[in-house]
């Protein structure tokens, strides 16, 4: 098994490349994707995060608020470090659980939104950093999701700097083409980490 932890700011692409990894055969164990089960109604980790925020980060329907959620963690990083405290054990067990089912011959490949800033590096066989400048990263953000500039801002000041990531990195994607440039980069990656299994 080779496991490969993949990381990138927000707007730099990951679910895009982690779907081109998946459907070259890499094992995909999304920690979004996983952030989201843990804290879903009736869960342990939803009543935990409602015990340390208040009610107020539930829907009507039982189901957590994220935009209200973000607004106050995105901008108190005392408050973000305490919801990462409840969630970060959830999607690590989690996440042990569904690479423990790969198989042996498998690329797993995790997509770790915050790798760097949880010193999660060591924890992969190779660190891969999808690379997207700053400036370029915010316009996709308002342009593509729709974010108004302060949020997009202030949830990049939430996480590592680029030279954090970089830092961190065994191999580099560089995602500031168009989709027909990154189809490539994965290719040549994915025949990288073919290599590197055998």
């Amino acid at each position: 098994m080779l496991r490969i932890g993949l990381t990138g700011g927000i707007g730099a692409g990951k679910s895009e490349v982690s779907r081109q990894l998946a459907a070259h055969g890499a094992v995909i164990v999304d920690s979004d994707v996983i952030a989201r089960e843990v804290v879903a109604p009736g869960t342990p980790g939803l009543a935990a995060v409602t015990a340390e925020f208040g009610p107020g980060v539930l829907l009507p329907d039982g189901a957590l608020d994220r935009p209200a959620l973000g607004r106050i963690v995105f901008a108190d990083p005392a408050r973000l470090a305490a919801l990462n405290a409840i969630v970060h054990p959830l999607v690590r067990a989690r996440s042990a659980e569904l690479e423990a089912a790969a198989g042996p011959d498998a690329v797993v490949v995790h997509d770790v939104p915050l790798l760097a800033e949880n010193g999660l590096a060591p924890l992969y066989d190779l660190v891969v950093v999808i690379d997207v400048p700053d400036g370029q990263r915010l316009r996709r953000l308002v342009d593509l999701r729709g974010m108004a500039e302060d949020e997009a801002r202030a949830r990049m000041a939430a996480q590592a700097t680029r030279e954090d990531r970089l830092a961190v990195a065994d191999l580099v994607l560089d995602n500031s083409g168009d989709l027909p440039e990154l189809t490539a980069r994965v290719d040549a990656l994915w025949q990288e980490l073919e290599r590197r299994r055998g």
